[in-house]
Formats: structure tokens, C-alpha cells, sequence
């Protein structure tokens, strides 16, 4: 894992619109979720917005309101393009890393799209990367990046999807994870497995790996220290990923990087993440990650850039065949940024190979012979 981050514009595009404070009018009586918003696809006559739009690459943006457990209000955010029927085409819901957004699967999504027409792509913004919290003085709540509360906001973005479509039953699920978000989507289908099993498909993680992600946190905050903190505009933003090799894709860059930055009030550009702020988690994010990759249920895919190495379990799991490994050298650390035509053509293979409903089992000796038929 190389790092926990990752035509230029003349303007800024058409920014992301902001959500407005919560009120108490705002709550609906559900227990599950207060409000559900949907930006939807302006039609042909409508769309101002440019090539790098979102529009370009979903259907429609979600902002969806719950009441957590503590008191506290979210208003998640995430873009999607449903499957065409929810109750046989996939869903591939996908997961950033630190610091980065759900744009950063929207080529990856396009590609994904151009293979498999029907199904949907969900694509989430974490907490503090585009989705918010509220305490219970409708003020930003304190800092929280634990595993388990980014795995809890998860699963509640992916309910609080189902609940705004009225999906009976969650569609077939494919998870995908990026870094943290690898972390994260592992996590999920260890801790929730039960829950999610009877939809549950796999889950693929992208470049991350136990042992060489704690190393690598050990140069983290030099890293930071040295990436510069403001920019004088969006061009320069994503020249300075490009530059870099932050990001290897021009084409990507565009789309996503304005998404990780707000305007000052200077008009200058600054991170959208305190990356900083949350160092204390670093550790716990990838910790046991081996363990809970190989343990979770449903099928497994690792998708590694370069030649990142694995740790002891991982080769043994390898061996054993309890996961399928791919290597992709041409990619740097945004693997689904730098090659989404090459990833999302495995997403697709790995879909199919392991989608359960595709499988037609030989009949049973015991309905043959009650038919009449030889054995």
C-alpha cells in the first residue's frame, strides 16, 4: 500500500449541493430514518454541468438522514445508480479510502455499467468525507473513525438505500473496498454476515494489506506534513495528483479531486478530510485485517497494485484457495482509479463466477427415480 491518500478546469464545476441543518420539522416518525433526499439526473435540456460531472457517471445523489443510537443525527451522502431489477441484478456497493470520496468509483462505475448493463453501483461518502453527523444539539459531533462506527454508518447507508427505493429485500450484493474502505467492507461482512447473507455475493478489496499498511502508517504523517494544504484552484489540485502520481489517470483526477476539496473563504481550495484528525484509528483500521478477510463470509477477491507483499495468513489462505488474488502492475495505490476498465472487468468475472442464482445443479437421484426416469 503505498499511500492512505490518493484537460484542468477553468471554473469550478457546479458544486455539490449542501445539505441544510437538520431541524425537528424535518423528522419523519420512521425509527430507521428521518429524511431521504435524491438529487436525480437533470434531463438533456437541463444539464449545464461538464464531462467531470457526476451526472456523467450516476443516476442520482442520496442524501439520506438517521438517528443513531447516541442521540446524534447523520445525513449520509452517496451516489447510486440502481439495478434494473432489484431482485436479481447485482449491487456493487463501493467503499473509499481515507481522505478520498465515492467519486473516486465513478469511471470505475461507468466501466462496470458498459459490461453489466442491469446492475446498480452504489458509491458512499464516509463520514467526514462528504457525509455528516450531527449530536444532539444539531452541532457537528466530535470525531469518531473507529472501524466499527465507519462498518455501522455502512450498513446504515446500505438499509437507509434499500428503505428509499422500498426494495423488499437488499438486491444481490457484490462490496468493494478501497484501503480504509477495504477495511471496512471486510469488517462488514465478518460483523454482519448473518445479516447480509441471504443476498451476499463477496467482496473485493483493494490494495490494502494488514502487514503493509501498519507499515506504511509509520510514514503517514510525515507524508501529510509535506502535501501542501491549500490550493490556488481546482486546476492546480488535481495537476499537483497527477504531478505526483497521486492519481495516474488525468480523466480521473478531474472527477474526483474536486470532491475532496471545499473553497475558503479566500477562494482558495483546502482538504475536505483532517487526515490528521484521524491518526488515533490508524492502527485499529488494519489490525486483525487478515484474519477478518479470510473469516468473513461470501466470496473473496484481493486486487493488488505492484507488487505488494502478503503476510503469513494471507499466503497461506492463498495456498488454501480461500480467495482469489489478482495483480495489476501498471496501477498505483487508486487502483480503481488508475485502471477502472481493467477492474471493473473483474468485478464483472468475479460477479459471475460466484453469483449463485447462475449455478444449475444436476437433479437428484431420488426425484429421477420418482419420475420414472434411469439412473
Amino acid at each position: 500500500m503505498s499511500s492512505l491518500l490518493r484537460s484542468s478546469f477553468d471554473a469550478p464545476p457546479p458544486p455539490r449541493p449542501k445539505p441544510q441543518p437538520i431541524s425537528e420539522s424535518d423528522e419523519s416518525s420512521s425509527d430507521s430514518s428521518a429524511a431521504s433526499v435524491d438529487t436525480v439526473r437533470p434531463n438533456e435540456h437541463e444539464q449545464v454541468a461538464g464531462p467531470s460531472h457526476w451526472t456523467n457517471y450516476f443516476d442520482q445523489e442520496l442524501w439520506l438522514d438517521k438517528d443513531l443510537a447516541d442521540g446524534a443525527t447523520a445525513r449520509y451522502h452517496a451516489y447510486i445508480t440502481p439495478p434494473t431489477n432489484p431482485a436479481k441484478d447485482p449491487l456493487f456497493v463501493c467503499h473509499h479510502g481515507a481522505g478520498s470520496s465515492g467519486l473516486s468509483f465513478a469511471i470505475f462505475a461507468k466501466e462496470l455499467r458498459a459490461l453489466l448493463p442491469n446492475a446498480g453501483v452504489l458509491s458512499l461518502d464516509a463520514r467526514g468525507h462528504g457525509s455528516s453527523i450531527l449530536n444532539a444539539t444539531r452541532q457537528e459531533a466530535s470525531p469518531d473513525y473507529s472501524l466499527e462506527t465507519l462498518t455501522t454508518d455502512a450498513l446504515n447507508i446500505l438499509q437507509s438505500t434499500q428503505a428509499h427505493f422500498t426494495w423488499p429485500q437488499l438486491p444481490p450484493l457484490v462490496f468493494i473496498g478501497h484501503s480504509l474502505g477495504g477495511a471496512v467492507v471486510t469488517n462488514l461482512t465478518t460483523v454482519h454476515g448473518k445479516l447480509l447473507a441471504p443476498t451476499l455475493i463477496g467482496y473485493a478489496v483493494l490494495d490494502v494489506v494488514e502487514g503493509s499498511a501498519l507499515e506504511a502508517l509509520a510514514h503517514m504523517k510525515s507524508y501529510l506534513a509535506q502535501r501542501p494544504s491549500l490550493f490556488d484552484s481546482l486546476s492546480s489540485a488535481i495537476d499537483w495528483h497527477t504531478r505526483t502520481r497521486t492519481l495516474r489517470s488525468a480523466t480521473s483526477a478531474e472527477v474526483s479531486v474536486p470532491s475532496l476539496l471545499t473553497q475558503t473563504p479566500s477562494g482558495r481550495f483546502a482538504w475536505r478530510t483532517d487526515l490528521n484528525s484521524t491518526a488515533p484509528w490508524w492502527e485499529a483500521w488494519f489490525a486483525g485485517m487478515s484474519a477478518r478477510f479470510l473469516g468473513g463470509r461470501g466470496a473473496k477477491l484481493l486486487v493488488l497494485a505492484g507488487t505488494d507483499r502478503l503476510d503469513k495468513e494471507l499466503m497461506i489462505g492463498q495456498m488454501q484457495g480461500k480467495f482469489q488474488l489478482e495483480v495489476i502492475p501498471e496501477a498505483g495505490h487508486f487502483v480503481q482509479e488508475d485502471v477502472p476498465a481493467r477492474l471493473a472487468s473483474l468485478a464483472v468475472e468475479f460477479y459471475r463466477r460466484n453469483d449463485r442464482s447462475q449455478l444449475v445443479l444436476p437433479p437428484k437421484v431420488s426425484d429421477m427415480i420418482a419420475k420414472g426416469m434411469k439412473v
